[in-house]
């Protein structure tokens, strides 16, 4: 092997490594999902008093930054799902830790993340359960894909909508 040759071989490796670490600081600067510092009995508190003004339900969310399923959600919220969920939902994200935060707020809706997060609770204006994913419906969001959570989020407010 060449002088030059194996300089190009080390130019290239050095260039494919910077690339990655772009890469990965790219992975590492996109936005989280869950405010790990919120306050969520002061979030839910303010969209049920904001639903009962507007007259829309409160969807709340259950999950954690770690969790692969729960930014997948969360993009599909973001994604097809935004003006189905917007139009007439107020979506609260309460984040769950590693299942050692915000329990007591799981539990007082009947404990949704028990088969898995991403969980989701749907209530009225006036706080009262309309559906609970309690079966883990949406623990495996990714594989799911963004279609597959709006049809699941479309099917339960027809549902509940008397649709």
């Amino acid at each position: 092997m060449t002088i030059q040759s194996e300089q190009d071989r080390m130019m290239k490796k050095f260039f494919a490594l910077c690339l990655g670490l772009l890469l990965a600081q790219a992975v590492a600067a996109a936005p989280l999902p869950y405010d790990e510092k919120a306050d969520a009995k002061a979030d839910l508190s303010q969209a049920l008093s904001q639903a009962q003004s507007s007259n829309k339900q409160v969807i709340l969310v259950f999950g954690a930054n770690w969790c692969t399923d729960c930014r997948e959600l969360d993009k599909a919220l973001h994604g097809k799902s935004a003006a189905l969920i917007d139009g007439k939902f107020i979506l609260v994200k309460v984040d769950v830790g590693n299942f050692d935060k915000n329990l007591n707020v799981a539990q007082s809706y009947g404990n949704p993340i028990k088969k898995g997060i991403p969980a989701a609770v749907l209530l009225s204006p006036d706080n009262k359960i309309l559906y609970s994913t309690k079966a883990g419906e949406l623990a495996d969001a990714r594989r799911m894909g963004e279609n597959g959570i709006y049809d699941f989020f479309n099917k339960e407010i027809v549902k509940r909508q008397g649709g």
